[in-house]
């Protein structure tokens, strides 16, 4: 079988199990097969495969028919300008959450030596693109998944940022290192009854530990704000991403722990994404 029919085929089984992206997935899987990249298979689509490229390519289209992210087979995930190391102990990072390193990077535009604290650090995806930006600046990352944290030292390896970022494992209450410059969260946010409406990419392998915030969605968000009131230097920035439908409630939660809140921010969708605050 050649590139061409290979491609067809893994096609056809992904529009059959509703992917809506089976063309661009299915040349993305063989481009890891065959150790290459989207233009080569485009370009050489005559070329035939031999039987062990052929069964390796065939199971990850059974994987990605059986809705596993592209992101964990591959192991990767692009974000921002950088490659992470990803898989099912960690989120995926998402497009919409460079909106916080736009709004990070707008912040610190002036500023020349900041220490930052990553709440939830996931695969490090905020805080090591921040660090890689700014070269002067240091950072925390705390997450209460070891697995999580392993992912995260990967990364900051991959980046060569090891010698500016220490990792700890903790539940934020319980966390008492430090007092910070710049705080930033992607806690989990989605209310436990409306876990089982997420896509399934989602649910049934993105870690539910990381999605989970409780009966109304904020549980997680009340314990980061209430921590960070206390890890925050005065007139301190704090950048918290949240559920579409929160902003009101979270700003009431923020403005009783001393926080001004400077602005909400908008996703790619047009929903609110996150609220930047300033400690007062």
């Amino acid at each position: 079988m050649n590139i061409q029919l290979a491609v067809i085929q893994g096609t056809k089984i992904l529009k059959n199990s509703y992917i809506k992206t089976a063309k661009l997935d299915t040349e993305i899987l063989l481009a890891k097969v065959l150790d290459s990249n989207r233009e080569n298979i485009i370009l050489n689509n005559q070329k035939d495969l031999n039987d062990k490229n052929l069964d390796h390519f065939k199971r990850l289209i059974k994987e990605r028919a059986n809705k596993k992210p592209i992101a964990y087979i591959l192991n990767k995930k692009f974000f921002w300008s950088n490659e992470f190391y990803v898989n099912k102990n960690t989120l995926i990072p998402r497009p919409d959450t460079e909106v916080v390193i736009e709004e990070i990077l707008r912040l610190t535009k002036n500023k020349n030596k900041i220490n930052i604290l990553d709440i939830g650090v996931g695969s490090g995806c905020i805080l090591l693109t921040i660090l890689r930006e700014r070269k002067n600046f240091h950072g925390t990352g705390i997450d209460i998944s070891k697995k999580t944290l392993d992912i995260s030292r990967i990364n900051a390896k991959k980046l060569n940022l090891e010698s500016r970022v220490k990792f700890y494992k903790s539940d934020i209450d319980k966390f008492i290192k430090g007092k910070y410059d710049l705080i930033v969260s992607n806690p989990p946010y989605i209310k436990s009854c409306d876990l089982k409406y997420l896509e399934d990419d989602v649910i049934n392998f993105e870690p539910k530990l990381a999605l989970d915030g409780g009966i109304d969605g904020l549980s997680e968000i009340r314990k980061v704000i209430n921590k960070s009131s206390e890890l925050i230097k005065k007139n301190g920035k704090f950048i918290l991403e949240i559920g579409f439908d929160q902003k009101n409630k979270v700003i009431k939660l923020l403005n009783k722990k001393g926080f001004y809140v400077n602005s909400a921010l908008k996703d790619l969708a047009k929903n609110d994404r996150c609220i930047v605050s300033t400690k007062i």
